[in-house]
């Protein structure tokens, strides 16, 4: 069966129109209000976007992905699908799967379309995939409404660099953002852009604060002018006894009427501080991330974190889980067959949930416990292909004979 179309449609040849330009800010430089320059690389220096991008794509990536076919009765895994072959393997010789993965879902998430070339051999069938860094890639619509990709090959991955090659969409695999108009994704950079941009200006000004501002954290005052040798002797002096951990927390004694007098916070700075906690919030708003995920602890304990972390996987990481899964249909599997994203790999490091989760399978009958075993890695054992029997409950009979023993 072959599972990818490797030939082209005579649509390639056509002409083709410009694409929306209220989509170009999402492959450009945004402004914004506040004067700050919204990108995907000066958007990843705050850390808390940083985070939240790692938390999802990382996420993501580190679950167990498989393959399964159709069946009379229900499904049944495929690991000599090609595309099982490549999550064991890798998509190609010096990258892993979730690798592939993170670097394309993080394209989805900083600019809103995260692009993949699907390879295939001379019989059609699957060999590799290759990621696509979407700022290489120039989306175009051609007169028949079809979407095609151009895009530079700037490193030479897949043969000279700077050669510019022409994707059809059936030859990719395309995970996009919420789109407006159904053919590209927007990036939340451009819809948030006086968010992200009041978070890079509030940072840009705390650093430059820091870097400019001439404020000591007190006042040395004598009520009699210093010549140049007591004002040298007074330097010298304050740096032997003060500086250094060793000299932390001395105490000051000043002769010739002298005062030290302590600068507090400004108004100002503690505004400053302020508004950064609350751009941190914001941020991870604007992913769909539970605070406590990406180290944001104010409100926090290990009771709301655990259900932070279900919250997480419910309602952020299982809508980008579906993309995709419905994309990855669309574009390399064939006919009878699915991928699945495993949500329960997230229990990995919870073993006491794990296994509880194991018992009731098999106390249900839903899992065997070799399959139990297969699933944590162990090897089979020979009774372990059948249901496990539970006791049956005794008469009142037996229960009252039991109470007078």
């Amino acid at each position: 069966m072959a599972f990818w179309n490797r030939k082209r449609k005579p649509e390639q040849r056509e002409e083709w129109g410009s694409l929306d330009p209220r989509l170009a800010e999402a492959f450009g430089v945004i402004r914004s209000t506040s004067g700050a320059t919204v990108t995907p690389m000066t958007a990843e220096n705050l850390s808390t976007l940083f985070a939240c991008v790692q938390a999802i794509t990382a996420g993501i990536a580190s679950l167990p992905a498989l393959v399964y076919r159709k069946t009379e009765n229900g499904r049944e895994e495929a690991p000599d699908h090609p595309l099982s072959r490549l999550i064991r393997d890798g998509v190609i010789d010096r990258e892993s799967w979730p690798d592939f993965l993170e670097s394309m879902l993080a394209n989805a998430l900083l600019r809103g379309n995260g692009l993949a070339e699907v390879v295939a051999d001379d019989r059609g069938r699957l060999r590799e995939l290759h990621g696509v860094p979407w700022a290489w890639v120039s989306p175009r619509l051609l007169n028949s409404g079809r979407l095609v990709f151009d895009w530079t090959d700037t490193y030479g991955t897949r043969g000279a660099p700077g050669l510019m090659r022409r994707l059809l969409n059936s030859e990719v695999v395309h995970v996009k953002d919420r789109s407006d108009d159904g053919v590209l994704g927007r990036s939340r950079l451009s819809r948030a852009r006086e968010t992200i941009g009041t978070a890079l200006a509030v940072q840009t000004f705390a650093g430059s604060t820091y870097a400019n501002q001439a404020t000591p954290k007190g006042v040395l005052s004598f009520k009699s002018k210093l010549n140049s040798e007591q004002l040298d002797r007074v330097k010298q002096m304050w740096k032997q006894l003060f500086t250094g951990p060793d000299n932390a927390a001395k105490t000051l004694i000043l002769d010739q009427e002298g005062a030290f007098n302590p600068i507090s916070v400004s108004p100002e700075d503690a505004e400053l501080l302020a508004s950064r906690r609350f751009t941190t919030e914001e941020l991870a708003r604007l992913y769909n991330v539970p605070p406590p995920i990406v180290g944001i602890w104010d409100h926090s304990s290990f009771t709301n974190s655990e259900t932070a972390g279900r919250w997480f996987a419910i309602f952020t990481l299982t809508p980008w889980i579906r993309k995709i899964e419905t994309e990855f249909a669309r574009a390399v599997l064939g006919s009878g067959y699915s991928l699945e994203i495993d949500l329960s790999g997230l229990t990995r490091g919870d073993y006491a949930a794990r296994w509880s989760a194991h018992k009731i399978a098999v106390d249900s009958k839903i899992l065997t416990p070799n399959e139990v075993r297969e699933t944590e890695g162990y090897n089979a054992r020979p009774d372990g292909d059948a249901f496990a029997e539970k006791p049956a409950a005794p008469t009142p009979e037996e229960a009252a004979a039991v109470w007078i023993r």
